[in-house]
């Protein structure tokens, strides 16, 4: 029997004033949670040059943005890379949102609605700025490098970055998006709480359970994500000077954002039970990793099932259906099999695990020029894609990390890091 749902600020309330058992555990799990997507973010990034469909470097313009995805392409491939970017691209961005909306509640109970935005409008807004203006050109500068020949200066870098019209920011984005998601949920407490109580409605009735919280996030992400497409193309981006985001997900980002909300609204049953090393998630782990595997699996067919059809000229709108269910399917049951393998095993308190933690924020700002650099600094080097890919990624990671634990010693990085609690 559910415990009666009280309003969204009183039982929010009672989550600032009044800490769960566990909570050390729980929160190390989901620290964890969050340091590992970041490696994740590091490897998609590292490993993309090697991709066996990465496309040709082309040139370095507006009318050939491919390269602000694939800034390096190297002559050598690695065929497993492309099912690992797949499988990764399906959850691992919408799981960092989710991730951030577990916090906000707490947050914005503490602070109120002006001084929480506030806060984040300075911590993830500059950090934004610091991105965008100067470690994206960092980043991008190989790019231009690799296409521009030996002809390539930074004189003429900047007359061609200026030249684009736009700012690209990469992995920067997320920051920005971050930024409006939680401006969103600042304005709703300020003038619709009524919508901040049906959320935290929503997260007690998915609290019953981790099936039924991933089943309704499933739901709402293909309600979201879906009738998008019959406008927009899945793999377009939109770009607003440094703004830039995957035009198609922005909905799907904001029902994770928003679902973690909820499922932190009323009690922070996700940190706190489900967390637990005995919790419903780290006792069935396995089973979650399994049904995970499987949708993905029936995914990766229906996917080659449908470029294969497209190919011939024979596409089917019941297909494409079927494909973006399953794309969204295994989306969400990789989240939680991902939650449900930390709630198991990522309980880790020694030195190593507590830098990682400390420093994620850091070494996602700092990896993207690191990695892209990495890249181009092997590109003549006489080494199969496997092992060029796997010495970016593990390189990437440990300089990344080292460069973030550096920059966390001086007061300005520190103060840009977002508390998130």
């Amino acid at each position: 029997m559910t415990k009666p749902i009280l309003t969204s600020a009183a039982r929010v309330r009672g989550l600032a004033e009044t800490p769960a058992a566990g909570g050390s555990a729980r929160d190390v799990a989901l620290d964890l949670a969050r340091a590992a997507v970041t490696l994740l973010v590091v490897a998609h990034h590292a490993v993309l040059a090697y991709h066996r469909y990465a496309p040709p470097a082309g040139t370095f313009n507006r009318e050939n943005l491919i390269w602000a995805a694939f800034p390096v392409v190297d002559a050598s491939r690695a065929p497993v890379i492309d099912a690992f970017t797949l499988w990764n691209d399906s959850f691992f961005m919408a799981l960092m949102f989710l991730l951030a909306g577990l916090f906000v509640p707490t947050s914005l109970v503490r602070k109120g609605a002006g001084r929480f935005l506030r806060d984040r409008a300075m911590r993830l807004g500059g950090a934004f700025v610091l991105s965008a203006a100067v470690l994206a050109p960092l980043a991008y500068y190989p790019a231009y490098l690799l296409r521009a020949g030996g002809a390539g200066s930074w004189a003429g870098f900047w007359d061609g970055w200026l030249a684009l019209g736009i700012w690209p920011a990469g992995p920067a984005w997320f920051l920005w998006v971050l930024l409006a998601f939680s401006g969103l949920a600042a304005s709703l407490q300020v003038w619709a709480p009524g919508a901040l109580a049906r959320l935290s409605a929503l997260g007690a009735w998915c609290r019953v359970g981790p099936v039924r919280a991933c089943a309704a996030l499933g739901a709402l992400a293909l309600v979201a994500y879906l009738p998008v497409l019959h406008w927009v193309n899945p793999s377009s981006w939109a770009a607003w000077g440094p703004f830039t985001v995957q035009s198609s997900r922005v909905g799907l980002y904001a029902v994770y954002f928003f679902f973690g909300y909820a499922l932190a609204a009323g009690g922070r049953a996700i940190p706190g039970e489900w967390m637990a090393r005995a919790g419903v998630l780290a006792r069935r782990w396995q089973a979650w990793q399994g049904v995970a595997g499987g949708v993905f699996v029936v995914f990766v067919a229906a996917l080659i099932w449908w470029l294969t059809r497209m190919g011939q000229g024979r596409s089917a709108v019941w297909l494409d259906v079927v494909v973006t269910v399953l794309f969204v399917a295994t989306g969400a049951a990789t989240s939680f099999a991902l939650l449900a393998t930390l709630a198991r095993w990522g309980h880790w308190t020694g030195r190593w695990a507590t830098s990682l933690t400390r420093n994620a924020f850091g070494i996602y700002l700092v990896h993207y020029p690191v990695v892209v650099w990495l890249q181009f600094a092997l590109l003549g080097a006489g080494l199969p894609g496997w092992a060029k890919a796997l010495l970016v990624t593990v390189a990437g990671i440990g300089a990344s990390w080292m460069l973030a634990a550096a920059l966390r010693r001086l007061p300005l990085w520190r103060w840009l890091e977002p508390g998130g609690k």
